[in-house]
């Protein structure tokens, strides 16, 4: 009987080791990036955005290809992608990485919406800042995905450029992001 036992509390073990190592893995995220200025509304969106979720630990990383968004209007994205803006050649990603600050809080093996808070420090043209933001983790089936809007306040700061002179308005200082991604389990 107690070989039994301990057979059963070592597969228990075994598993819980299993999905502590979890990864949740997307490549095909979704960042859309949304202005407005008194010149004109500006927004883009991008389909290329990866990402990854230890469901262990908590950590979290973000990559968005900067040439990958797509503008409305083509002489957006030339500006965009222009050296006096992203500079895109030089800085050709942004990333975010940190943590899920409540892990706790999420049951990756029930369904369910749970409110997340990720700390963590994202970089935008090689300036890397502390960010904390909310987020929304579903799990449904198995699958996770992930929904979070926020501000990146003072591009500048980013050493984004702006111009100057009568067109410095038309670019606002903050930037809405908003981040949604369907994530598959990983390799363990």
């Amino acid at each position: 009987m107690k070989k039994v036992i301990l057979s059963i509390a070592f597969a228990a073990i075994t598993a819980l080791g299993v999905n502590a190592q979890t990864k949740y893995i997307t490549r095909t995220g979704q960042a859309t990036i949304y202005s407005h200025t008194v010149a004109e509304d500006i927004s883009a969106i991008n389909n290329t955005v990866t990402g990854v979720i230890n469901a262990s630990t908590g950590d979290i990383a973000i990559s968005v290809p900067v040439q990958s968004f797509s503008f409305e209007k083509a002489l957006m994205q030339e500006h965009f992608n222009n050296s006096n803006f992203m500079d895109s050649k030089q800085f050709p990603k942004i990333s975010l990485k940190g943590k899920i600050s409540n892990l706790a809080d999420i049951n990756f093996t029930k369904d369910g919406t749970y409110e997340v808070t990720v700390a963590g420090e994202l970089t935008i043209k090689g300036v890397t800042k502390p960010i904390t933001e909310k987020a929304h983790v579903t799990v449904k089936d198995g699958k996770v995905s992930v929904h979070s809007k926020f501000i990146v306040k003072d591009i500048s700061s980013y050493g984004v450029g702006k111009p100057m002179g009568k067109k410095k308005n038309n670019v606002a200082d903050d930037i809405e992001v908003t981040y949604t991604a369907a994530y598959d389990k990983g390799d363990e």
